[in-house]
């Protein structure tokens, strides 16, 4: 060995996570506990796919052993392992990319392997379908819901909640009563994805539900109590108000087209109904809290699709002399494509 060269040994990897987590994740970028779940799941499941590939200790690991063909291998496993669908497949990625993106400003050793990492593209997928709710299944699950019993009102008021602002779930278990102003003008102030904040108008069935719920007889609400809350006190969780929404509104599910309602569903219904209603697609993506007005769009093209569907199923026999949609069998490429599918 070179007079004065030190000797390098495996470096530990739990120090480098540790610092990802908390000084990357929590002081740069300032993640929510939300999304920094997202990133813990990934890396766990990481960290244990190796630990199995190199039948070792989690603490035992070292920064080494983050090999590209190892996240190669760890792709696969979340695919046809997993049985990971190419959307969860491209976020965990996402995941991933940060953090060797971190890892390569720290370990100028692993700036090869960082590098490669970094190319690994993201898989196409289709867009997730979008389902949403017809307004006579909006009214007849308004008109089911229980009167009585010990949850009945926080689960109205949740539902006509979920459908007044299309508020995302984990929106709606952050929601505190400070966040409420109610009164003649009422609006909420919903605390959105990357951060942001935004308001929302109310109407009054909500605001005079919303106004019953957090009211207490023996004193005023507390600022940070939250708003939907479970029977021992505690916020209401991402699950719970699944959970809820299922319960209620569960039997509308549409085998046909694949429709299991949740949360989200009254969000694309929310949308969908206010473009229906004339609403203009900007204020739509400020209503929703879209980052980009081209996931705001994909509403209107439905809609726009839904009418021209009715039109065309509503068009009376030989009032047009223009040519009739083609069944899809009669294109050769369709044809290939939809035997693809199959």
């Amino acid at each position: 060995m070179v007079a004065g060269e030190a000797m390098t040994g495996p470096r530990p990897l739990g120090p480098l996570i540790h610092s990802f987590f908390l000084d990357h994740l929590v002081t740069v970028k300032g993640l929510r506990a939300a999304s920094m779940r997202s990133y813990r799941d990934t890396i766990r499941l990481l960290l244990c796919f190796i630990t199995q590939d190199k039948k070792t200790k989690i603490t035992k690991l070292t920064i080494e052993d983050l090999t590209f063909e190892r996240l190669l291998g760890f792709l696969r496993y979340l695919e046809n392992d997993r049985g990971n669908h190419v959307r969860t497949r491209n976020q965990r990625l996402a995941a991933l990319h940060t953090l060797f993106d971190y890892i390569a400003s720290r370990e100028p050793e692993m700036l090869d392997v960082c590098q490669k990492v970094a190319a690994i593209p993201m898989k196409r997928a289709a867009p997730a379908e979008t389902h949403l709710l017809e307004r006579d299944e909006v009214q007849a699950l308004f008109r089911g819901l229980p009167r009585t019993g010990r949850h009945a009102l926080r689960d109205r008021a949740l539902l006509v909640f979920l459908y007044n602002t299309g508020a995302r779930a984990q929106e709606v278990a952050d929601l505190r009563v400070r966040h409420l102003e109610l009164g003649e003008a009422s609006v909420v102030r919903l605390h959105g994805k990357g951060d942001k904040w935004r308001t929302c108008p109310l109407w009054r069935q909500t605001t005079e539900l919303l106004a019953e719920l957090i009211d207490s007889p023996n004193a005023p609400p507390e600022a940070n109590a939250p708003v939907f809350s479970s029977a021992t006190g505690a916020a209401l969780t991402r699950f719970g108000i699944y959970k809820i929404v299922r319960r209620h509104a569960g039997h509308l599910d549409d085998a046909r087209t694949n429709r299991s309602v949740s949360p989200h569903t009254f969000r694309h219904t929310t949308a969908v109904h206010l473009l229906e209603a004339g609403v203009e697609v900007n204020v739509i993506r400020g209503w929703l809290g879209h980052a980009d007005l081209t996931t705001t769009n994909r509403y209107a093209e439905i809609n726009t699709r839904a009418k021209i569907e009715a039109l065309r199923n509503t068009e009376p026999p030989g009032a047009s002399a223009g040519p009739r949609p083609h069944p899809v069998w009669r294109s050769d490429e369709s044809l290939l494509n939809w035997l693809a599918s199959l």
